[in-house]
């Protein structure tokens, strides 16, 4: 028994120090790559990281000194801007929208167990794969190439971002859905649309409202960003005060509190509430 036991401690402690082994390799090829990338990165530059970098305080503190000196004027530009940043609050909302609801559709048509036509899973998996891989400037900036500049590409691009990273974690939530609802109606001669809207999204709903209010948080701060590229709301204005440098400072010190406040008071609003979701469905 005691050869028995030993043997076994033996193979476990092989086992770890394998392990570790390939632990540490995959660490120092993933550093390895990080310098040398780093190294071509810093090679590329114009300026070089290192001769720069101690001029990295520079911009902040320029931004900081205008925007002090001109203090006074703050509340206005604060007023002046605060409509471009409901614009970007509205494009979160609408993409997320739109987002949450195309997610939740191919969620349930790419769910084993739940799907309507469970040989085209692997079809909507891939769709949903697709749509999450493509980053939303890429997607931004084809479509302001068609459609021009302004709020509904970059509503479109969230929404199409947003649909395949809730599908995904929504397709998660729903395979652990309980299947005896499912089955009841189903023997009642409820079609498919009838047993996932009374079946199971009662069971995913508090997980998936979460899921939802985390992704607006982040949907606020993608459409500020898609506004560099032209896509309207309040990042667009960041980028044409910061583009005319001194003089216009105080107004992208403006924008960057009316910004930095929303994305504050969001992300505590969308916590309090995830928390409230997630505690009642554990219950």
């Amino acid at each position: 028994m005691s050869e028995t036991t030993a043997q076994i401690q033996a193979n476990y402690m092989a086992l770890v120090n394998r392990r570790r082994l390939y632990g540490g390799l995959t660490l120092l090829v993933f550093i390895l790559l990080m310098a040398t990338g780093f190294n071509i990165a810093d090679a590329r530059n114009a300026g070089g990281f290192w001769e720069g970098l101690h001029r990295i305080g520079d911009y902040p503190a320029d931004v900081l000194s205008e925007a002090w000196e001109k203090r006074a004027d703050l509340p206005g530009l604060l007023l002046k801007y605060f409509p471009a940043l409901i614009e970007t609050i509205n494009i979160a909302a609408v993409s997320t929208l739109i987002g949450a609801l195309s997610g939740l559709v191919l969620s349930l048509l790419a769910t084993r167990g739940l799907a309507r036509w469970p040989r085209l899973i692997p079809l909507f998996r891939r769709i949903l794969d697709i749509m999450r891989a493509i980053p939303e400037i890429v997607i931004a900036l084809m479509l302001i190439f068609i459609l021009g500049g302004g709020p509904v590409p970059a509503m479109i691009a969230i929404a199409i971002h947003t649909a395949g990273a809730l599908g995904k974690m929504f397709s998660e939530v729903a395979e652990n859905a309980d299947l005896k609802p499912v089955d009841g109606l189903k023997s009642t001669g409820a079609n498919w649309s009838q047993q996932m809207l009374l079946g199971v999204i009662p069971q995913v709903a508090p997980n998936y409202l979460s899921y939802t209010l985390l992704r607006f948080e982040i949907n606020i701060r993608a459409s500020a960003i898609l506004g560099f590229v032209g896509a309207g709301g309040i990042g667009y204005e960041l980028r044409n005060s910061m583009a005319w440098g001194p003089g216009r400072f105080d107004e992208a010190a403006a924008i960057f509190i009316l910004l930095f406040g929303t994305i504050v008071f969001f992300d505590q609003l969308s916590s309090r509430y995830r928390n409230r979701l997630t505690e009642g469905a554990h219950q």
